[in-house]
């Protein structure tokens, strides 16, 4: 057990990790864009999604009322950015590996503390644990540096008229999704540095013989 300090952090940091990048998929803020027509935009402002674009619309709706206004970015339109669609599959891949991480470390952590003295099992699973780790932290941080870079260089989308929104913002900036996606990349990294260090300890006798 007093070996297996950076392992229970490594499980503790994934499950943070593996929420966050739940938060992070699910959070439409991905990209904040600001245009001029507020016919239909009332705010001014709308949200770019992995899955949805939002804004808010006072269009159909009494002066007053506010009304949110989604459209579910559809796999068939190809006018949509690569980036948003490899979010998609990414961040599912994530989540996936950040679980299998989770059981194996779990699992692993199990043995220790209930005391089942099998080394090379407890190290191979969390070996295992920090493979998974590490590999989902690596498919969050590629579709988060991904639209990181779109929104700084401020591209386009040619969003189909039924979305009701320009091809161009006249501004934009990165949303809460990537902040929460990075805290997330940099939390499953760690925890799978932290598992993979470990060491199973010799016993003495077996040092002496």
């Amino acid at each position: 057990v007093s070996t297996s300090h950076l392992q229970l952090a490594a499980f503790a940091l994934g499950t943070v990790g593996w929420i966050l990048c739940t938060v992070s998929m699910g959070t439409v803020e991905w990209r904040v864009w600001h245009v001029d027509n507020t016919t239909v935009v009332s705010s001014g402002v709308a949200w770019v999604g992995i899955w949805k674009v939002c804004f808010i619309s006072y269009l159909h709706v009494s002066p007053g009322y506010k009304e949110q206004f989604c459209q579910r970015l559809s796999g068939y339109d190809f006018s949509i950015p690569h980036e948003i669609y490899a979010a998609q599959a990414l961040l599912l891949i994530a989540l996936f590996m950040g679980l299998l991480g989770l059981t194996a470390t779990g699992s692993a952590l199990r043995n220790v503390y209930m005391g089942v003295a099998h080394g090379t099992l407890i190290t191979r699973f969390f070996l295992l644990g920090g493979c998974f780790y590490v590999f989902a932290g690596l498919c969050v941080l590629v579709p988060v540096s991904w639209n990181f870079y779109s929104v700084t260089h401020n591209q386009s989308i040619a969003f189909p008229p039924s979305y009701y929104l320009p091809p161009s913002p006249t501004a934009q900036e990165a949303g809460a999704a990537i902040p929460i996606g990075i805290a997330a990349v940099v939390l499953l990294l760690l925890s799978g540095v932290f598992a993979l260090s470990y060491r199973f300890p010799v016993a003495e006798s077996a040092v002496t013989k």
